[in-house]
């Protein structure tokens, strides 16, 4: 098992590495055999996480990639740079991130390299890119390109998530009332008109014992519901399950266009980045397939990969999917004539990301008056059905 360790050698100086040993007995061993002294000893899991590692947030990377890029601009080397970042106010977790790094390039480790022991915090197409820019010697402009990229990311998974906050909440709130309204409320009343023999309308029936049901079959509505929701979370883990899982996301009204946007968008960028730091296009692909995240466009990613390889041009590749737009395919194909694929794929992201802001503001906006109407639709609903028979019962006294 992989360990990271800390020492001091005879020259009072301090050394840090990796090593893979069965226990800190062996890692305490060799220090001493190689004169040094320990001063700490960290286990790594199998995910290349420290176990004492603090939480590092998608917040905290951007920040890093942002001033990394902005010191190595200045003219600073990369374990300069590191060191600077380390002192400044980021997080703990963040800062454990960093000595690792500067230790491991301290020693002649590509900082491409150490940035995959980390690769719960830094995804492939992160250490690609480094990669890449580490052979073209394109750090900083990389470092730079993927900041904008992962801020215009992270600034899009912000508006989706805003977006869904307000319907999210009412829909929850509107599950309190119901159960409130079925376990509690209409119980009562069903009891008081069973016990004054009236004649109930066929809406008010049907409220009460919808009631009746829930409030005897209350426990086996949980068991059936906590049952679903683990065959649901079995099945979304097969093929055959995220297959169709995936599919019905781009298929839900409203929902599925952002989604697909969502997709078209992050697959274009990533592409994007990819080329115009040098990386070839199959390995573009290749890489941009592990980053979508949706089967359909996993696969149609993967299949086009297969198909360049074969020596057909990217459009074509593209074309051949049918999940991709027909304005995509064609931008492609402008870059291809022009030599400037990255460029064109650049200018089709933009377009997708507006095109996407522009319907989850729509959908902002026009949500809340639907939700408006549903809810009251609803209250409308269960005050009839409940009121009435006391309307009747009035009527008959008079």
């Amino acid at each position: 098992m992989p360990f990271i360790y800390t020492g001091i050698d005879p020259q009072s100086a301090r050394v840090k590495g990796k090593i893979n040993a069965n226990s800190e007995r062996e890692v305490v061993d060799f220090l001493r055999q190689n004169h040094l002294t320990p001063l700490s000893i960290k286990k790594i899991n199998d995910t290349g996480d420290f176990l004492m590692f603090k939480k590092v947030s998608n917040a905290d990377v951007i920040l890093f990639t942002r001033q990394l890029s902005s010191m190595i601009l200045t003219g600073l080397t990369l374990v300069e740079s590191l060191k600077i970042l380390k002192q400044q106010g980021v997080s703990e977790g963040m800062q454990e991130v960093i000595a690792d790094l500067i230790a491991q390039v301290s020693e002649g480790t590509a900082f491409s390299d150490a940035l995959s022991t980390h690769s719960q915090y830094f995804p492939e197409v992160y250490i690609a890119l480094i990669k890449a820019a580490e052979k073209g010697g394109l750090l900083d402009k990389i470092l730079t390109r993927l900041a904008d990229n992962m801020e215009s990311a992270d600034d899009l998974h912000k508006k989706v998530k805003s977006a869904m906050f307000y319907p999210t909440i009412v829909i929850v709130a509107m599950g309190v009332v119901l159960i409130v309204m079925n376990g509690f409320v209409i119980p009562q009343l069903g009891n008081l008109y069973d016990s004054l023999n009236l004649k109930l309308p066929f809406i008010t029936r049907i409220v009460i014992d919808f009631s009746k049901i829930f409030t005897n079959y209350f426990l086996v509505l949980i068991i059936m519901g906590v049952v679903g929701f683990f065959l649901y979370n079995r099945f979304k883990k097969t093929e055959e399950g995220i297959r169709i899982i995936d599919a019905s996301k781009l298929r839900i009204p409203v929902l599925g266009k952002i989604n697909e946007l969502s997709q078209l968008d992050e697959i274009t960028r990533t592409l994007s980045i990819l080329i115009s730091s040098g990386a070839s296009i199959i390995e573009s692909l290749n890489i941009t397939a592990n980053v979508a995240d949706n089967y359909w466009y996993k696969n149609a990613m993967q299949s086009a990969s297969g198909l360049v390889e074969k020596g057909i041009p990217m459009s074509d590749a593209f074309a051949h999917q049918n999940i991709f737009p027909p304005m995509m395919v064609q931008m492609v194909k402008v870059g291809e004539s022009t030599g400037k694929i990255d460029e064109s794929l650049l200018k089709v992201s933009e377009y997708f990301e507006r095109d996407l802001s522009i319907r989850i503001k729509t959908l902002t906006t026009a949500i809340e008056p639907i939700l408006i109407i549903f809810l009251g639709v609803s209250v409308a609903f269960l005050t009839i059905s409940v009121i009435t028979p006391i309307y009747g019962l009035i009527s008959q006294i008079q």
